[in-house]
Parts: C-alpha cells; sequence; structure tokens
C-alpha cells in the first residue's frame, strides 16, 4: 500500500525504484531498431516493392496488413515519463558497481536531452550530472518522487516543470527556490512527438547548478561525483566557484589557462624532441642542415599535440554550451590546419626519400610519379581539411555536394580542362614518351624536360626560359624526344687540298677510322669515312658516325675530342686542310698564241683517249677487285692486324672499314 508522502498528500504516481535502480537494456530497443531499418531499406528501394509481383490470394484469405509506422520511445512518450526514465537511469549511475553500468546509465539518461550544440560524451555527462544534482536540491529524487506536478496535456508542445506558480503546497518551495535563479527547468515535444529537456535547459543548466549549490542535497548524493568536471570543481577554492564572467565561473578561467598552457608545453615539448632527434640523424648520415629549416618543419606537429590536448580536456571544465561550443570549434580549427600541415611536412618528407631513391635508380619514370604524387596527396588533404573545417564551423556539406549533383554538368564543362590535363598527366605516364631531364620538341617548343605536375608540363628551353605545356595537349602532340635517342649522329665533310697526294688521302681516311674504331663513345658497327666529292676548292671526305651518350653535354665532349684527334691526324701523316682561295694570273696579250682543238675523229682525239684508258689500266692493274668483284661493307678490328682483316685477307670477298 502507497502511504502518504512526507506533505500529507497521496502520489499518484509514486516512484518505486528499488535500492538499485532498473539497468539500462540493449535488447528491448532492438526490435524498434530493425524496424525502423526495415522502414528505411523499403524507401530507399521503392522499385523493388513495385515490382515483385503480390502472390496470388484465395477469396478467404487475409489481406497482408500494412507497415506499422514507427512509435514514440515509450520513455519519452510523455513529460513525466521522460522526468521518470531520466531519474531512474541517474539513480542506477550513482549507484553503479562497473564503469560498464554505469556508462550504460548515464547513456538512457543523456538521451532525455535535446542536445543541439554539445558534441562530446563528457560534456553531455556533465549537464545530465548537474541538472541531477539540481533536481536533488529543489526536490527529494528518491522512492517518493511526487509527478503531481505534471499535467501530461497530449496537445501541448512545451512544459515548464521548474518554476510553477500554481499547484500543491509543494509549490511554495518552487517559489522559494525561485527567487535563488532565473533560470528554469524546461520539456519540450520534437517532431517525432517525443519529449526531452529543452535546449534552454541545457544552456541554464550551469547557472541553475551555480545558484542552487548552496542548498543541501536530499538524496545523500553529495559523495558522488557523476562527471569529471563535478570532480574537479569539488576541488576548487569556494571564491572560484561564487561568481562567473561571461557566464564562465573563475575557477574555468583558470582551468581554461591551465589548459592552454598545457598545451604550449607539450608543444614545446614535441618540437624539441623532433629538432633533438633530427638532428642526431643528420649527423649520423653527415648531413648538415640549416637549423632554421628544421625549426619550420617540426612546428605543425608540435601544434597537432596541443590542440589534441586542448580538445581531450576542454570537456573536464564543464562550460556552458556556447562558451564550449565555441572553444571546441576553435580547438578544433586549429587541430585540423595542424593537421594539415603536418600532412603536408610528411608527404614532403616521404616524397623527398622516394625521390632521393627514384635518382639511384635507372629508370626515370619514378621521376616523374614521385612529384605528380605528391602533388596529389596534398590537393586531396588540402580538400579533406577543408570538409573538416566546414564540418567544425556547422557548414552543411550535404546540400553543397546536393548542388554539385545538381550542377554536375556546369561544373563538368567549367573543369573540362582541368580534367582533360589530369588525364593527360596520367596518359603520359602511362605511356612514357618522355622523363625528367630529356631533350624533347613538342611543337614548337624545344627543350628539357624539367618537371611533370598535375595540370601541366614544365620545359626548360635552351635560353633558360620556363614553358609550361598543358598535359592535354600532350595526347594530340608529336613529340620528339632527343633524349630517347641511343645513338648520336656526327656528320661533317673533312675538305683537304687538291693536291694532296691519292697515297695520303687512303692513309688519312683510315687514320679517321681508327679513331673511330678506339674512342670510347664511338659506335663501332656503323661509320664512314670515304672521298666523296669534288668540291671547288678541296677534295671533299665524308665523315659519317654516330656517338653512343648518355645527354648532350657527353655527346659535346666526345665530338670535341674526336675532331682534335683527326685535326692531330692530318699533321701527322702531310694533309692540309683547304679553304676557299683564288689564283690570279696575269698576263700581257702580245699577240694570239690560240691553237685550235682537233678534229673531231681526228687521230688527235683518238690519241688522247687511247692514253686515258693506259693510265686508268695501269692504276687499277693490280687491284684485288679486277679478279673478284667486292662483297658488302663490313667493320673489322682495330689496329694493323685488323687492317688485314678488313682487307679481306685472301678472299677478297668484301671491303672491311
Amino acid at each position: 500500500m502507497v502511504g502518504p508522502d512526507r506533505h500529507g498528500a497521496l502520489p499518484s504516481a509514486p516512484m518505486a525504484f528499488p535500492r538499485h535502480a532498473r539497468r539500462c537494456s540493449t535488447s528491448s530497443a532492438l526490435p524498434l531498431l530493425a524496424l525502423l531499418l526495415s522502414i528505411l531499406l523499403a524507401i530507399a528501394m521503392p522499385g523493388v516493392a513495385v515490382a515483385t509481383p503480390l502472390p496470388p490470394t484465395s477469396p478467404g484469405a487475409e489481406t497482408p496488413a500494412e507497415p506499422v509506422a514507427p512509435t514514440v520511445d515509450p520513455d519519452l512518450e510523455s513529460p513525466s515519463r521522460t522526468m521518470r526514465t531520466y531519474l531512474e537511469a541517474m539513480t542506477a549511475a550513482t549507484s553503479a558497481e562497473s564503469t560498464a553500468e554505469r556508462s550504460a546509465a548515464l547513456d538512457e539518461a543523456m538521451k532525455c536531452f535535446a542536445f543541439t550544440t554539445i558534441e562530446g560524451r563528457v560534456a553531455r555527462e556533465s549537464v545530465a550530472g548537474k541538472l541531477y544534482r539540481v533536481l536533488n536540491r529543489i526536490k527529494e529524487v528518491d522512492y517518493w518522487f511526487d509527478f503531481t506536478a505534471f499535467r501530461d496535456d497530449p496537445d501541448a508542445s512545451r512544459f515548464v516543470y521548474f518554476p510553477q506558480v500554481d499547484g500543491p503546497d509543494y509549490i511554495v518551495e518552487h517559489r522559494r527556490f525561485a527567487s535563488l535563479t532565473s533560470a528554469k527547468i524546461t520539456l519540450s515535444k520534437n517532431d517525432a512527438g517525443e519529449w526531452r529537456f529543452s535546449p534552454e535547459t541545457v544552456e541554464s543548466v550551469n547557472e541553475l547548478y551555480r545558484d542552487l549549490e548552496s542548498l543541501p542535497e536530499r538524496f545523500g548524493t553529495e559523495g558522488v561525483p557523476l562527471t569529471i568536471d563535478l570532480w574537479v570543481r569539488a576541488r576548487m577554492p569556494d571564491w572560484s566557484k561564487r561568481g562567473a564572467f561571461l557566464t564562465v565561473e573563475y575557477w574555468q578561467w583558470i582551468g581554461l589557462g591551465a589548459i592552454v598552457f598545457l598545451g604550449f608545453l607539450v608543444d614545446l615539448m614535441i618540437r624539441l624532441t623532433l629538432r633533438i632527434v633530427w638532428g642526431r640523424l643528420d649527423r649520423h648520415r653527415g648531413i648538415d642542415r640549416d637549423r632554421s629549416l628544421i625549426r619550420s618543419a617540426v612546428w605543425p606537429f608540435g601544434l597537432l599535440g596541443a590542440s589534441t590536448i586542448w580538445l581531450l580536456t576542454i570537456d573536464a571544465l564543464g562550460l556552458p554550451p556556447t562558451p564550449l561550443a565555441i572553444v571546441t570549434v576553435s580547438a578544433r580549427v586549429v587541430l585540423t590546419i595542424a593537421s594539415v600541415m603536418a600532412a603536408f611536412r610528411l608527404v614532403d618528407l616521404i616524397g623527398a626519400w622516394l625521390q632521393a631513391h627514384a635518382h639511384r635508380t635507372a629508370t626515370r619514370v619514378d621521376d616523374v610519379l614521385v612529384p605528380l604524387i605528391r602533388k596529389t596527396l596534398k590537393t586531396l588533404i588540402v580538400v579533406v581539411g577543408a570538409i573538416y573545417v566546414a564540418e567544425s564551423l556547422d557548414f552543411e556539406i550535404l546540400p553543397l555536394l546536393t548542388g554539385l549533383g545538381i550542377g554536375g554538368l556546369a561544373v563538368a564543362f567549367a573543369a573540362k580542362d582541368t580534367i582533360e590535363n589530369f588525364f593527360g598527366s596520367i596518359a603520359v605516364i602511362l605511356d612514357g614518351p618522355f622523363e625528367i631531364g630529356d631533350w624533347v620538341k613538342i611543337g614548337d617548343v624545344e627543350g628539357t624536360v624539367e618537371a611533370m605536375g598535375v595540370r601541366s608540363t614544365r620545359v626548360r628551353t635552351f635560353y633558360n626560359s620556363l614553358v609550361s605545356v598543358p598535359n592535354a595537349s600532350l595526347v594530340r602532340a608529336t613529340v620528339d624526344n632527343y633524349g630517347r635517342r641511343r645513338y648520336r649522329r656526327f656528320t661533317s665533310t673533312l675538305a683537304v687540298r687538291y693536291d694532296t697526294p691519292p697515297e695520303k688521302i687512303e692513309a688519312f681516311c683510315e687514320g679517321v677510322r681508327e679513331l673511330i674504331r678506339v674512342h670510347p663513345y664511338t659506335r663501332k658497327d656503323s661509320y664512314h669515312v670515304w672521298l666523296n666529292g669534288f668540291g671547288e676548292h678541296s677534295l671533299d671526305i665524308l665523315l659519317y658516325t654516330f656517338h653512343e651518350c648518355p645527354d648532350w653535354s657527353t655527346e659535346l665532349r666526345e665530338r670535341h675530342r674526336l675532331m682534335i684527334d683527326i685535326v692531330r691526324l692530318a699533321d701527322r701523316v702531310g694533309v692540309s686542310f683547304a679553304f676557299p682561295t683564288q689564283t690570279i694570273h696575269l698576263q700581257r696579250e702580245d699577240g694570239d698564241d690560240h691553237e685550235p682543238a682537233p678534229t673531231p675523229g681526228s687521230s688527235a682525239e683518238i690519241a688522247s683517249r687511247q692514253l686515258g684508258v693506259e693510265a686508268a689500266q695501269a692504276i687499277t692493274a693490280n687491284a684485288r677487285w679486277r679478279s673478284t668483284t667486292p662483297g658488302a661493307v663490313s667493320f673489322g678490328g682495330v689496329g694493323v692486324e685488323g687492317l688485314s682483316r678488313r682487307e679481306g685477307g685472301a678472299t677478297g670477298a668484301s671491303d672491311v672499314v
């Protein structure tokens, strides 16, 4: 039997909880969760429900039941039910014997609040714990909690629990307590029909607790600190809890200063540790690095540690929601910026290591790939950082993404060149028409490839300007890669004087061939040195050879060495180079000394032609090719011994050079 309460009134709904209040059971929420998931799936896939034919029904068959709409949480169906749920959960939390039980009870209590600006669990637990202490001061939150103050009007959307100005005799106490504070305890109904402590109550919890803290607790929970901030507050001097500045109590201001100082201390320790470790690594590798570069590289990691400490400790102060939101957003923005900068430094460090490793490899594909990956990662880091900053500032990302989806066509047209350049860079990497350091000619641009990015490729021309070629144009352009040449052709004409004897010309040509055979960078299987023409002022010897060089500088050096040796060879064999000359003959015309040419077919003409034939036969009488026709040109050994082999030996089957 229920007896009268201490005020002599019969409670209409006594709060008969056991000494250890009921625990939160997750099994009761599973059916509701399954129902909600089923409804969401049905909404998300309407086409499946339409396309699936219904099974045939018999005349007596029952009509399939309509889907049941989701019901209101019974724990939050009315102001009195919400208060009962909250008080039972908080009482269970105070008497919990394990951390898991306490956490589950606090979860049950926190669902009774309409949190709009508070996200952290510690801060939400602080609000729940402080309101429990407030209620325990204005009314005993034990078995005899009186719910007659709750008038559950189904048509109402807001209910004021404290203070009330009319009703039973306990309203007298409400009036007395209301004179101590201007804050209120209200419950509001949301669109789903569930009652929760209103956002205004969440905002004013700190003020309520500060104004009513001097009242004694009725249920005897003074020695049970429910949250961290209450535990910290209990150990602060009384003067720091009696006043507030900008709704923040004095002890909380002191705590903010201590947290900021702790963050800067962590920042200093991280930066000093990283600088010491980095310096030792550089000394171990024999690198003399500027210390200012190390300081600029490690500071984001220190700021990252400081902002992490701020976010982890700020909830322990139990700040009011608005100041807490300001401080939390600021710390999150700092954390995001520090994370972006730290990620930039990590990408630079890893990229520098990979770049150094790429320089030691034979291929140059990684020389192009490493900078491209580095820039792509930095772009992604900036995008992710911007998203996190926007979320920290409560910007709605989903409507922005939806807008991008609706305006996707316009965005695609606007970003056409950027997308083409990006895929052009991928095509260049996969196809590999050039590498970093190659000498290329792309259209009218000629120079050395210096770098390749996401948008363009930079070419350093030979007059030292830097030309950026869009990657999209590389897909369609003709790329002439001089850097991919295995052999670099060298052709020239060696002009000797007309009075050079044939023996010296033969000696000179064979000497030039020997120079080609012994020089280290010349191609040994394809070269030509032959008397090739009768010039206007000289006998022209063709020099046609190739150099196998890795770059242009080496090619120029080897050309220089070969030409210097050719000049020395000409001096040794007695061959002089010709240059354009003119000889002027001065003659006085005393009379006509002209003799007429012989008549065609005369004996004089026949004798001249016979003289020429006899001279040619005398020159070629002992030539080996008179008996055996020479074969194709081949290339033999070096030196005098190689000369006999090059001359064909006894066979004379070919001319070997």
